[in-house]
């Protein structure tokens, strides 16, 4: 039985030693090889004096290494707080100061650029750093913290009788999230709710150890970490990878024979342009691919849809908070393509309005989810963690006080069948004229220029209106962009209220770590 992360790795490493678990590159791991090096490094950091829920950064690009440190670190009973490679050193302090890390794990080149950091990090009691693989090692940034080779650690001989710490309930990471406002927030969740979101999408994916999975998100972004969990938990293969072009990836699908594949809408805009060669080539393993951190856009679904003929795709919708809330069959594409679907197996999703009541077919609400694997709340934020993590509101008095449940923050509106489709955030509609106004019903009339790559709606104080609608684009490789024209576009596809009244071009939209569209940034842009 499989109740910690680690114990995912150990039982598909007993019953398939052999089987190929990692690949990057040039480099394959088997199963046994992952297992062992993964209990070489709990045990280096058993010594280096982890006690069960100490908190251990792991700062690495995609590399047998970072998926190493993810089980080594809990197989030690600590905390592992993946951190997103492409941070700078001042988002890399607050993390960990805020989170109070006792160890991080890095490599040779972020090593030279985080002396302060650590200097700055009180908590912080030991550095395990990558051996280069060519040239000099760096030396230590910092005298105060000691350092240590990730390689001698992996290489430890473990005990022959481990010894587990910690139980179900035990905090197993922290994932920080960009919010709306402020500094990234960490997100506690147990091994019991990544377990769970592991079982809970092998499920649905009807995931096996036939699966190839490429892992293009971030191990720092929920969605990203449960593809590792899930191929680990199936005895499947993951494939690590970084790329720069579309192309780059197309031919990773090709070679590596992937049968599955996540990704968020600003990376299937990039998979649909011609000049990434999706449509050149058949894919007969590609057997799914999915898409979360935000609504695909419907002429992007509609090329690879072209491009994909034998693939299924899956339409999903989850935060953070609760992982993954949502997911819409492939057979519904047809029917309701802009529908985000209906819960996920073992969870109940709920549709309130302002009263804590259910919300009728049609009628707006706030999503809010039940289930197990709603987090164990935000680390330091009790106040928020009142406002989004309360006792169900529907139960009776002697049932509702023990569990939480997940207020999303997100409005959504179901159909007459209970398929559920996200209208916006609380902190993102628009309302202008007396109307309420989704961004997202803006972007997608705007994608269907066929011109751009990228859209982002917000909305602007205006005396007269309440609000005017604002949207910046970003247009596709080779295509000119008149914002003119555009406005016009949508004067002949939507209601007057519901036309930009300003576009502006940029050539690429902030991003939150996650890839998805950074609003805040947009709306400081304005001033706001």
């Amino acid at each position: 039985m499989d109740f910690l992360v680690h114990h995912l790795l150990r039982t598909s490493a007993v019953r398939l030693p052999a089987k190929e678990a990692i690949v990057h590159g040039q480099q394959r791991l088997t199963y046994a090889e992952v297992a062992r090096q993964t209990a070489g490094l709990a045990t280096g950091l058993r010594q280096l004096g982890l006690q069960s829920e100490d908190r251990v950064g792991i700062w690495l690009g995609p590399s047998v290494a970072q998926v190493l440190a993810i089980f080594g670190v809990a197989q030690a009973g600590g905390a592992f707080v993946p951190i997103n490679d492409a941070l700078f050193p001042n988002q890399v302090a607050h993390i960990t100061n805020d989170c109070r890390m006792k160890g991080l794990i890095t490599d040779q080149a972020k090593l030279a650029m985080i002396g302060e950091v650590i200097d700055a990090t009180p908590s912080l009691e030991f550095v395990i750093v990558l051996q280069s693989s060519g040239g000099e090692d760096q030396s230590p940034p910092s005298t105060r913290v000691p350092l240590y080779y990730f390689e001698d650690l992996c290489a430890i001989s473990p005990p022959t009788t481990w010894q587990d710490w910690g139980i179900e309930k035990s905090l197993a990471a922290i994932l920080y999230t960009s919010g709306s406002t402020g500094k990234p927030k960490g997100i506690m969740l147990s091994h019991a709710n990544i377990i769970a979101g592991a079982s809970i999408v092998a499920t649905y994916l009807t995931i096996s150890e036939q699966e190839r999975i490429l892992a293009v998100l971030p191990f720092s972004f929920d969605a990203g970490l449960n593809q590792l969990t899930t191929a680990m938990q199936r005895g499947g293969t993951i494939v690590l990878t970084t790329f720069v072009f579309a192309r780059e990836l197309v031919q990773i699908l090709l070679k590596e024979q992937i049968t599955g594949l996540a990704g968020v809408p600003t990376l299937w805009s990039l998979l649909a342009q011609p000049n990434a060669g999706l449509q050149k080539n058949q894919f007969p393993a590609l057997r799914y691919i999915t898409n979360t951190g935000g609504a695909m856009p419907q002429n992007v679904l509609a090329a690879l849809r072209q491009s994909l003929p034998t693939t299924k795709i899956f339409l999903m919708y989850g935060l953070t908070e609760a992982f993954r809330s949502t997911y819409l069959p492939p057979e519904e594409l047809d029917r309701r393509p802009t529908s985000i679907g209906k819960a996920i197996p073992n969870t109940e999703i709920l549709v309130l309005n302002e009263q804590g009541q259910r919300c009728q077919p049609g009628e707006i609400g706030e999503l809010v989810h039940r289930g197990p694997t709603v987090s164990l709340g935000y680390w330091g934020h009790s106040e928020l963690n009142e406002q989004v993590f309360r006792a169900h509101p529907l139960l009776p008095a002697e049932q509702a006080n023990f569990e939480r449940v997940c207020y999303s923050g997100d409005l959504v509106k179901t159909d007459d069948e209970g398929f559920i489709y996200f209208i916006g955030r609380r902190d993102t509609m628009i309302k202008s004229s007396g109307y309420r106004i989704s961004p997202t019903e803006v972007e997608e009339i705007l994608f269907q220029s066929g011109k751009l790559r990228g859209a982002a709606v917000i909305g602007l104080p205006d005396p007269l209106l309440g609000q005017r609608i604002k949207a910046f684009v970003i247009p596709k490789e080779g295509e000119s962009v008149d914002q003119a024209n555009l406005i016009t576009f949508c004067a002949e596809r939507m209601p007057r209220y519901m036309v930009p009244k300003c576009i502006e071009l940029l050539d690429e939209l902030p991003k939150t770590s996650s890839g998805k569209v950074n609003y805040p940034v947009l709306r400081q842009r304005e001033g706001l």
